[in-house]
């Protein structure tokens, strides 16, 4: 069996949040990358293609709510799996 079909088609949008609405498990089970205005980025946490944003942790600051403080970015993204 070929390793692409075997893998799921990338989301538009898609967080590592497991408690997200735009959390698609079956992604994960595979290595994924994404490309920010040309550098890859290991830190993103939430992406749009369609948008043109993702979301990356701001340091070690948390919220309220115990989770890292988030900062949206805008630019060109490219998704694709290793």
């Amino acid at each position: 069996m070929n390793d692409s079909t075997a893998r799921p088609d990338l989301p538009d949008h898609l967080s590592i949040d497991p408690r997200s609405a735009h959390h698609v498990a079956a992604v994960f089970e595979h290595d994924i990358g994404i490309r920010f205005n040309g550098k890859e980025r290991a830190d993103v946490e939430e992406y749009c293609v369609s948008e043109g944003w993702i979301k990356v942790p701001a340091g070690k600051t948390l919220d309220r709510k115990g989770k890292p403080l988030m900062l949206k970015l805008k630019g060109r993204v490219e998704v694709f799996y290793r």
